[in-house]
């Protein structure tokens, strides 16, 4: 049986320092994604889903076989996306032209985004989309919910669970949601964005 893993890192624990501190980075990565891995490896073992990849899990599962699989593609996308702080970061390429044309400006999208992941009730994600015609959507996904269950392909994401933020704000989304802005590796996002079309 294939065995799902725990994604490396492709920063030191260090690097989103001071947005991010590399205690949080050990607990999230380190301690509930492992966990996630863990669990969804034991559910699988004589499913019907055995050996089948993440997103088709997320597809077609539900329960608890849903929420670490979820949970794990969600974090995947999450921890790959950023990179050590830069001054004045912003979107790049067609990304950065489409933000523009939808939403007015970036500021005007950054605004939107936070709100959408400072009001969601309890724990989930909050996510910069596109649909099959490249147009930009934003949504909040409770719990362990990812776009692809609505057809649309995820590009950016805030984890507004507790444990990405506890540990640095206590119970300050909102400050932990605008620091995150400057650890966007845009070049990530836009290859999604360009890469879905």
């Amino acid at each position: 049986m294939k065995k799902f893993e725990l994604m490396a890192l492709p920063y030191a624990q260090d690097a989103l320092e001071p947005v991010i501190s590399k205690e949080t980075i050990g607990f999230h990565h380190g301690k509930h994604l492992l966990a996630y891995v863990n669990n969804l490896n034991g559910l699988l073992e004589g499913s019907p889903l055995e050996g089948k990849s993440l997103e088709e899990i997320v597809l077609k599962s539900e329960g608890g076989m849903l929420n670490n699989a979820g949970q794990i593609l969600n974090h995947e996308l999450y921890f790959q996306q950023f990179i050590s702080p830069q001054e004045d970061n912003k979107p790049i390429g067609k990304l950065a032209e489409a933000i523009v044309e939808q939403f007015g400006s970036f500021e005007a999208f950054k605004e939107e985004f936070q709100k959408k992941g400072a009001t969601l009730f309890g724990s989930g994600w909050v996510w910069l989309s596109a649909d099959k015609d490249g147009k930009l959507i934003i949504t909040q996904e409770p719990n362990a919910a990812n776009p692809i269950q609505k057809g649309l392909t995820p590009l950016l994401t805030f984890d507004v669970w507790e444990h990405a933020y506890y540990l640095d704000y206590q119970n300050r989304r909102p400050d932990h949601l605008s620091a995150l802005w400057q650890i966007v590796n845009w070049e990530v996002i836009e290859g999604r964005f360009v890469n879905q079309r």
